[in-house]
Protein backbone atom coordinates (compact mmCIF):
# COMPACT_ATOMS: atom_id res chain seq x y z
CA UNK A 1 0.00 0.00 0.00
CA UNK A 2 1.26 3.51 -0.83
CA UNK A 3 0.64 6.11 1.37
CA UNK A 4 -0.36 9.02 -0.18
CA UNK A 5 -0.79 13.14 1.68
CA UNK A 6 -2.34 15.96 -0.22
CA UNK A 7 -2.19 19.03 1.18
CA UNK A 8 -2.20 22.50 0.26
CA UNK A 9 -3.77 25.80 2.04
CA UNK A 10 -6.59 27.75 2.86
CA UNK A 11 -8.96 27.59 -0.42
CA UNK A 12 -6.58 25.69 -2.26
CA UNK A 13 -8.18 23.50 -4.43
CA UNK A 14 -7.33 20.07 -2.20
CA UNK A 15 -10.78 18.84 -2.12
CA UNK A 16 -11.59 19.30 -5.57
CA UNK A 17 -8.31 17.17 -5.96
CA UNK A 18 -9.28 14.44 -3.78
CA UNK A 19 -12.31 14.22 -5.20
CA UNK A 20 -10.89 13.20 -8.37
CA UNK A 21 -8.57 10.80 -6.71
CA UNK A 22 -11.33 8.72 -4.86
CA UNK A 23 -13.04 8.67 -7.96
CA UNK A 24 -9.80 7.09 -10.61
CA UNK A 25 -9.37 4.36 -7.73
CA UNK A 26 -7.53 6.28 -4.67
CA UNK A 27 -8.85 5.00 -1.26
CA UNK A 28 -9.34 8.63 0.29
CA UNK A 29 -9.54 10.27 3.83
CA UNK A 30 -10.46 13.77 4.89
CA UNK A 31 -8.15 14.34 8.16
CA UNK A 32 -10.20 18.44 8.26
CA UNK A 33 -13.70 16.46 8.24
CA UNK A 34 -11.96 14.01 10.81
CA UNK A 35 -11.22 17.39 13.27
CA UNK A 36 -14.84 18.49 12.71
CA UNK A 37 -16.43 15.01 13.82
CA UNK A 38 -13.92 14.96 16.74
CA UNK A 39 -15.27 18.20 17.54
CA UNK A 40 -18.78 17.51 17.60
CA UNK A 41 -18.76 14.22 18.73
CA UNK A 42 -15.86 13.49 21.12
CA UNK A 43 -16.98 14.64 24.73
CA UNK A 44 -13.73 14.67 26.29
CA UNK A 45 -13.05 16.94 23.60
CA UNK A 46 -15.57 19.32 24.29
CA UNK A 47 -14.69 19.63 27.91
CA UNK A 48 -10.90 20.06 26.86
CA UNK A 49 -11.69 22.96 24.12
CA UNK A 50 -14.37 24.39 26.72
CA UNK A 51 -11.61 24.80 29.28
CA UNK A 52 -9.18 26.17 27.16
CA UNK A 53 -11.45 28.89 25.33
CA UNK A 54 -14.65 29.45 27.37
CA UNK A 55 -18.25 29.53 26.36
CA UNK A 56 -17.54 31.83 23.73
CA UNK A 57 -16.90 28.84 21.84
CA UNK A 58 -20.17 27.13 22.32
CA UNK A 59 -23.57 27.51 20.46
CA UNK A 60 -27.29 27.49 22.72
CA UNK A 61 -27.19 24.12 22.79
CA UNK A 62 -24.06 23.37 24.69
CA UNK A 63 -22.32 21.71 21.49
CA UNK A 64 -19.13 23.52 20.00
CA UNK A 65 -19.74 26.16 17.54
CA UNK A 66 -16.47 26.32 14.94
CA UNK A 67 -16.78 29.40 13.33
CA UNK A 68 -16.82 30.95 16.89
CA UNK A 69 -13.75 29.04 18.14
CA UNK A 70 -12.04 29.38 14.52
CA UNK A 71 -12.62 33.71 15.19
CA UNK A 72 -10.74 32.74 18.65
CA UNK A 73 -8.12 30.79 17.16
CA UNK A 74 -6.92 32.16 14.23
CA UNK A 75 -6.60 35.67 15.88
CA UNK A 76 -4.03 33.75 18.05
CA UNK A 77 -1.09 31.33 17.79
CA UNK A 78 -0.65 30.12 20.94
CA UNK A 79 -4.56 29.87 20.94
CA UNK A 80 -3.74 28.04 17.51
CA UNK A 81 -1.38 26.11 18.68
CA UNK A 82 -3.52 25.02 22.11
CA UNK A 83 -6.37 23.68 19.58
CA UNK A 84 -3.59 21.66 17.87
CA UNK A 85 -2.91 20.09 20.48
CA UNK A 86 -6.29 19.07 22.00
CA UNK A 87 -7.45 17.70 18.25
CA UNK A 88 -4.31 16.27 16.54
CA UNK A 89 -3.61 13.37 18.65
CA UNK A 90 -6.74 11.86 18.41
CA UNK A 91 -6.96 13.11 14.14
CA UNK A 92 -3.61 11.19 13.60
CA UNK A 93 -5.38 8.02 15.65
CA UNK A 94 -7.85 7.42 13.12
CA UNK A 95 -5.87 8.29 10.48
CA UNK A 96 -3.64 5.46 11.49
CA UNK A 97 -6.59 2.85 11.83
CA UNK A 98 -7.77 4.38 7.95
CA UNK A 99 -4.28 2.71 6.89
CA UNK A 100 -4.54 -0.12 8.91
CA UNK A 101 -8.02 -1.24 7.34
CA UNK A 102 -6.94 -0.27 3.99
CA UNK A 103 -4.11 -2.32 3.84
CA UNK A 104 -5.74 -5.26 5.35
CA UNK A 105 -8.70 -4.44 2.40
CA UNK A 106 -6.51 -4.23 -0.45
CA UNK A 107 -2.37 -4.59 -0.05
CA UNK A 108 -2.24 -2.48 -3.45
CA UNK A 109 -4.26 0.64 -2.34
CA UNK A 110 -3.34 4.05 -3.21
CA UNK A 111 -4.58 5.65 0.70
CA UNK A 112 -4.62 9.36 0.41
CA UNK A 113 -5.35 11.34 3.16
CA UNK A 114 -6.11 15.26 2.71
CA UNK A 115 -5.54 17.63 5.30
CA UNK A 116 -4.58 21.37 5.13
CA UNK A 117 -1.47 21.89 7.64
CA UNK A 118 0.63 18.32 6.77
CA UNK A 119 3.67 20.39 6.56
CA UNK A 120 3.04 22.52 9.57
CA UNK A 121 2.17 19.49 12.20
CA UNK A 122 5.37 17.54 10.44
CA UNK A 123 2.73 14.77 9.80
CA UNK A 124 3.91 14.93 6.02
CA UNK A 125 6.90 12.73 7.48
CA UNK A 126 4.17 10.25 7.99
CA UNK A 127 3.42 9.43 4.12
CA UNK A 128 5.16 7.63 1.33
CA UNK A 129 4.51 10.57 -1.03
CA UNK A 130 3.16 14.10 -0.95
CA UNK A 131 1.07 16.03 -3.04
CA UNK A 132 0.61 19.84 -2.83
CA UNK A 133 -2.71 21.68 -4.34
CA UNK A 134 -1.21 24.94 -5.23
CA UNK A 135 -2.61 28.48 -6.50
CA UNK A 136 -1.91 31.62 -6.11
CA UNK A 137 -3.43 33.39 -3.16
CA UNK A 138 -5.34 36.33 -4.57
CA UNK A 139 -7.16 32.80 -5.77
CA UNK A 140 -7.01 31.22 -2.47
CA UNK A 141 -8.54 34.52 -0.74
CA UNK A 142 -11.27 35.00 -3.62
CA UNK A 143 -12.33 31.18 -3.55
CA UNK A 144 -12.87 31.78 1.08
CA UNK A 145 -14.81 34.66 0.53
CA UNK A 146 -17.13 33.35 -2.02
CA UNK A 147 -17.16 29.94 -0.44
CA UNK A 148 -17.73 30.67 3.28
CA UNK A 149 -19.76 34.61 2.62
CA UNK A 150 -16.57 35.48 4.64
CA UNK A 151 -14.43 38.59 4.66
CA UNK A 152 -10.89 39.53 2.81
CA UNK A 153 -9.42 40.58 6.30
CA UNK A 154 -10.90 36.99 7.68
CA UNK A 155 -8.94 35.36 5.06
CA UNK A 156 -5.49 36.94 5.08
CA UNK A 157 -5.65 35.73 9.43
CA UNK A 158 -6.36 32.61 8.46
CA UNK A 159 -3.57 32.09 5.58
CA UNK A 160 -1.20 34.53 8.29
CA UNK A 161 -1.41 31.17 10.33
CA UNK A 162 -0.52 28.69 7.44
CA UNK A 163 2.72 28.53 5.61
CA UNK A 164 2.42 29.73 2.19
CA UNK A 165 1.87 27.54 -0.51
CA UNK A 166 5.71 28.38 -2.21
CA UNK A 167 7.51 27.47 0.64
CA UNK A 168 5.63 23.92 0.56
CA UNK A 169 6.54 23.09 -3.12
CA UNK A 170 9.93 22.06 -1.48
CA UNK A 171 8.17 18.99 0.67
CA UNK A 172 5.93 17.81 -2.13
CA UNK A 173 7.06 14.96 -4.31
CA UNK A 174 3.89 16.63 -6.83
CA UNK A 175 2.79 19.73 -7.55
CA UNK A 176 -0.78 20.41 -8.88
CA UNK A 177 -1.90 23.46 -10.45
CA UNK A 178 -5.10 24.72 -9.43
CA UNK A 179 -5.48 28.50 -10.40
CA UNK A 180 -6.14 27.43 -14.01
CA UNK A 181 -9.50 25.31 -15.34
CA UNK A 182 -11.09 22.68 -13.97
CA UNK A 183 -10.18 20.65 -16.99
CA UNK A 184 -6.46 21.29 -16.15
CA UNK A 185 -6.60 20.65 -12.95
CA UNK A 186 -8.27 17.19 -13.61
CA UNK A 187 -5.81 16.59 -16.03
CA UNK A 188 -2.89 16.61 -13.46
CA UNK A 189 -4.64 14.86 -11.06
CA UNK A 190 -5.07 12.17 -13.61
CA UNK A 191 -1.17 12.31 -14.60
CA UNK A 192 -0.50 12.37 -10.72
CA UNK A 193 -2.53 9.22 -10.02
CA UNK A 194 -1.06 7.08 -12.68
CA UNK A 195 2.21 7.52 -11.47
CA UNK A 196 1.34 6.72 -7.95
CA UNK A 197 -0.53 3.98 -9.02
CA UNK A 198 2.75 2.52 -10.71
CA UNK A 199 4.55 3.08 -7.49
CA UNK A 200 2.16 1.16 -5.55
CA UNK A 201 2.12 -1.64 -7.44
CA UNK A 202 5.84 -1.58 -7.73
CA UNK A 203 5.95 -1.62 -4.11
CA UNK A 204 3.35 -4.27 -3.74
CA UNK A 205 5.42 -6.29 -6.37
CA UNK A 206 8.83 -6.16 -3.89
CA UNK A 207 7.02 -6.82 -0.89
CA UNK A 208 5.47 -10.04 -2.37
CA UNK A 209 9.20 -10.59 -3.15
CA UNK A 210 10.56 -10.13 -0.02
CA UNK A 211 8.13 -12.25 2.24
CA UNK A 212 8.44 -14.76 -0.60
Amino acid sequence: MLRVGLTGGLASGKSFAASEFERLGCVVLQADRLGHAILAEDAAVLGEVTAAFGGQVLQADGAIDRKALARVVFASEDDLQRLNAIVHPRVFERVEDFFRQTAQRDPDAVALVEAAIMVETGSYRRYDRLVLAACPREAQIDRFVRREGSTRAEAEARLGRQMPLDEKRKYADYVIDTGSSEARTLEQVREVYRQLRSEAEKKGAHADVQTS
